[in-house]
């Protein structure tokens, strides 16, 4: 029995040594790969991965390779791995003007690649006192005292930095969205026929184009999708070759008209003010008139209001004029009863009316109320009232 016991007890401990020792293993076996890698990690950025061949691409006609490399801050024996690429594009940019866009790429295991673009001037942005040129991505190439022929104009955006080699910018964040949308898209086509840009009022911005079409373009949303619709109505068969206005009415349609006069958008009732009246009640009738016809009434008008009242000794003769006597041809003014009568007609001074179907006319003008002291006015070759 005591034999059976001590082999129990020799087993028991030999199972334990073993798991002991698999986790021992275990941790040798995880410290090693962590030396490894450090190991790797460390000589991939020191040894491994070192720049042999710096290549130089695009459109540099300014600069020639060895003056980007350099702007660049990058040199032969740098580490891959290390570098920072996009510190180095900023760097490109801030210390070379005329270069518009800068790109730096790696090609593992031992090369770099960089590719830029030349700056293009294309905008004018006026300040007030000054104009900076720009170019198509918006760089501020110049702060000028004038304006560079043949490129459009840009006013009220208020760029917060004239510093030359800097992005145009606005402290005002609706025009700096626009005009950053306005120039990406104008950029886009070669001949987009704007002349200038009116965004002083960024809920009002106002476009001009060079064929006299004015586009009245509203808010600073949605600017490229209104310069394409803008673009579309003017290429119109019924309005190609025509100047006028162009108006955004809600955010998606535009009207076309050939006079800057209110649009009335679809849906939305018409404003209505009270009728305009004079001193005596009487409407004052908002539309063109004839010249002739004007002067005329206010004649009329005005000696209405400046000559004496009739009296008994004075008539009007059938020739116009007027002697002793107290009536106008046929038709008589009753100054007692107040009222003028021809025909079964009279003008009633006590209800203020003129009242009959009756009417004032000479070989120009006439004179018609048959609706109780309504008055229209029909400027038609008749020129009646």
């Amino acid at each position: 029995m005591k034999d059976v016991e001590k082999t129990n007890v020799d087993r028991q401990n030999s199972r334990k040594r073993i798991r002991r020792r698999k986790r021992m293993m275990n941790v040798y076996g995880l410290v090693v790969l962590l030396l490894v890698l450090t190991a790797g990690i460390t000589i991939s950025y020191t040894f491994l991965f070192n720049i042999n061949e710096i290549r130089v691409a695009g459109q540099s006609d300014m600069y020639s390779a060895e003056e980007i490399v350099e702007a660049s801050g990058i040199k032969k024996g740098d580490n891959l791995l290390r570098l920072d690429c996009a510190k180095s594009e900023q760097r490109i940019l801030d210390k070379l003007l005329y270069v518009e866009t800068a790109k730096v790429d790696r090609d593992f295991p031992s090369s770099l690649d960089i590719t830029v673009t030349k700056c293009i001037p294309a905008f004018n942005v006026n300040y007030g006192d000054g104009t900076l040129l720009v170019s198509k991505k918006g760089k501020i190439l110049a702060d000028n005292g004038f304006i560079t022929d043949g490129l459009p104009i840009i006013y009220g955006f208020d760029p917060a930095d004239h510093t030359p080699g800097k992005p145009a910018s606005s402290e005002n964040e609706h025009k700096n969205d626009a005009f950053f949308e306005l120039i990406s898209s104008m950029a886009a086509k070669e001949d987009n026929g704007i002349m200038t840009v009116d965004m002083s009022d960024e809920h009002a911005i106002i476009v001009n184009y060079k064929n006299g079409m004015i586009f009245k373009m509203g808010n600073w949303n949605d600017v490229e999708y209104k310069l394409n619709l803008a673009e579309t109505v003017m290429n119109d068969e019924t309005v190609k070759g025509k100047k006028g206005y162009l108006t955004m009415i809600g955010t998606k349609q535009c009207s076309f008209r050939t006079s800057d006069g209110p649009v009335i958008v679809p849906g939305e009732a018409e404003p209505t003010t009270e009728p305009m009246t004079d001193e005596y009640g009487y409407p004052i009738i908002q539309s063109e008139h004839d010249p002739k016809q004007e002067e005329m009434l206010n004649e009329f008008n005005n000696n209405r209001n400046t000559t004496e009242p009739t009296t008994a000794a004075q008539q009007w003769t059938d020739n116009g004029g007027y002697d002793s006597g107290s009536n106008w041809d046929d038709n008589s003014w009753d100054q007692q009863d107040n009222q003028w009568s021809a025909d079964n007609s009279q003008w009633n001074a006590d209800d203020n009316q003129w009242s009959g179907d009756n009417s004032w006319t000479d070989t120009t003008t006439q004179w018609s109320d048959n609706s109780g002291g309504t008055a229209n006015y029909d400027n038609n070759s008749e020129n009646q009232w």
